[in-house]
């Protein structure tokens, strides 16, 4: 009951003050490199900016890769509506760089837009594809707090959607057919949400839903939900991986 109560009001606050700032257009930060004909598209998760993935943006962009860091209004859609925005945009922008292979680095719900989006469209320039914490097989947090109070509007339509349920579109989705690495974290800086998860968790996805059918790596790391997109151990296997394929890192 206690854990409950003080979720509530986090989620009330947090609502009040994100809805206050959420941006209802698609933007992105296009950054070319003219020796480059890759591109990365970077997709933030649910209640996080452009600004989250700014570290992972100039860590590509210092290997050679042109990035497109997409914003998008997390809390204002669906994922059947969100998707083609998000993904879309990042898109049309590595195509007008001249791009002849895209990749994407995602965090969170990113990484379900982009399953959700290419299996209705398939990318046909898809290069390599590097998940941080996505809730792959959705997240049992999801199940627990979507009926508290403050919960649907601090999670808006598509976080709605991110539970294991069968209706929920994590479970929906097949197997991928591009190559992915997924990287998972252990640490959590919210005790609430952890202690209402079954396994080990970053605070929002445990370890074992972050995982998907068809992924190429799994790779686990000691860093929370949040902070995981700025990892150093993370920036560095995520370079790994668009680069040859796996992660490689001698602390794992």
């Amino acid at each position: 009951m206690i854990l409950r109560r003080l979720f509530t009001a986090f989620t009330v606050i947090m609502a009040a003050t994100l809805a206050s700032g959420c941006a209802t257009e698609p933007a992105s930060r296009v950054v070319q490199s003219a020796q480059s004909s890759e591109c990365v598209v970077l997709l933030h998760g649910l209640n996080r900016s452009w600004r989250a993935m700014q570290p992972m943006a100039r860590a590509l962009q210092d290997d050679g890769y042109t990035t497109v860091n997409v914003d998008y209004p997390s809390q204002l859609g669906t994922i059947q509506e969100l998707a083609p925005m998000a993904v879309g945009l990042g898109l049309e922008q590595c195509r007008s760089a001249g791009a002849s292979k895209v990749h994407f680095v995602t965090h969170s719900m990113g990484g379900i837009l982009l399953r959700y989006a290419n299996e209705q469209a398939p990318i046909k320039e898809l290069g390599r594809v590097v998940m941080l914490g996505p809730p792959n097989q959705g997240s049992e947090l999801i199940d627990r707090t979507r009926t508290w109070p403050g919960f649907a509007a601090l999670s808006g339509p598509a976080g709605m959607q991110l539970g294991t349920s069968p209706e929920s579109i994590p479970s929906q989705l097949g197997p991928v057919d591009f190559e992915l690495g997924v990287i998972a974290g252990t640490n959590t800086i919210n005790v609430l949400a952890s202690a209402m998860l079954p396994d080990l968790d970053d605070g929002k996805v445990t370890v074992k839903r972050t995982m998907v059918d068809g992924m190429q790596d799994h790779l686990v790391v000691e860093d929370s939900h949040r902070y995981i997109v700025r990892s150093a151990a993370v920036l560095r296997n995520t370079r790994s991986f668009l680069r040859t394929g796996s992660f490689v890192d001698l602390d794992r």
